[in-house]
């Protein structure tokens, strides 16, 4: 049985404010949940009795065991999956990294909870283990990025920062490139192994204060010879992106 102060508490963690304040965040699903365990703190499990069951975890004070109904009524997929846990979200100083050479994503106000999300997922799958958010960027601890990362949140380090200041204080040699509409062809451009791949907003693309810092301007280029699209979404565009960058380096 749930109590409704459990329910209010979950819910109120939809919030940025709420999850800074407690330092928790909401993760959903038998994968993401199992996956995320192996790296965050467990606050509390909220389970069926088959998900206790078949994972072989006793409750402890604070879990809850629910039914599916009960489960519906918390949870913010559409269709829950049998688990949902509370996580301590972690200290900046443990969860920073800094730049160590390899390469890296840098996000200038990716505002969509469902994009972030997703460019976790796939700086995960390309091997890519450390993205640098602006501050303007969307939480990742939000219940829609935490879901839309199918658990790769789990092994990708996220930090937000002051990108300025961070290219700023970045080696005088490190590549830095940025996607532009006047950037040249990725597929004619020379690419390294290293450095910073800075992704834009949604509709704005790279800031103009970011931009005077990227020392490579790369387009993906459109084979669309009529009128009528102008950009790529910025999770797709990043999958290209990261696609030609790993490309080059086998």
């Amino acid at each position: 049985m749930i109590s409704k102060n459990l329910v209010k508490y979950i819910n109120s963690l939809e919030l940025k404010k709420n999850r800074t304040k407690e330092k928790v965040f909401v993760a959903e699903g038998p994968k993401v949940v199992a996956d995320l365990m192996k790296r965050y703190e467990v606050k509390r499990l909220i389970a069926t009795t088959d998900w206790f069951t078949e994972n072989k975890i006793h409750p402890e004070d604070g879990d809850a065991i629910v039914t599916e109904e009960e489960l519906r009524k918390i949870s913010f997929l559409q269709h829950p999956q049998k688990v949902m846990a509370l996580f301590t979200i972690p200290n900046p100083s443990t969860n920073g990294c800094p730049y160590n050479n390899n390469l890296c994503l840098a996000l200038d106000t990716v505002q969509d909870p469902g994009n972030l999300g997703t460019i976790i997922r796939i700086a995960d799958w390309f091997g890519i283990s450390t993205i640098y958010c602006s501050k303007e960027t969307a939480d990742a601890y939000n219940p829609k990025v935490v879901q839309a990362t199918m658990g790769s949140i789990a092994r990708v380090n996220i930090i937000y920062t002051d990108l300025k200041a961070f290219i700023d204080s970045l080696p005088s040699d490190t590549p830095i490139y940025g996607t532009a509409l006047d950037g040249e062809d990725i597929y004619n451009t020379p690419l390294t192994q290293n450095g910073i791949i800075i992704m834009g907003n949604e509709g704005n693309g790279i800031s103009s204060d970011i931009l005077q810092r990227v020392k490579h301007k790369i387009l993906i280029p459109c084979y669309q010879q009529q009128k009528g699209i102008d950009s790529l979404n910025v999770a797709v565009a990043t999958a290209v992106t990261c696609a030609e960058f790993k490309r080059r380096s086998i």
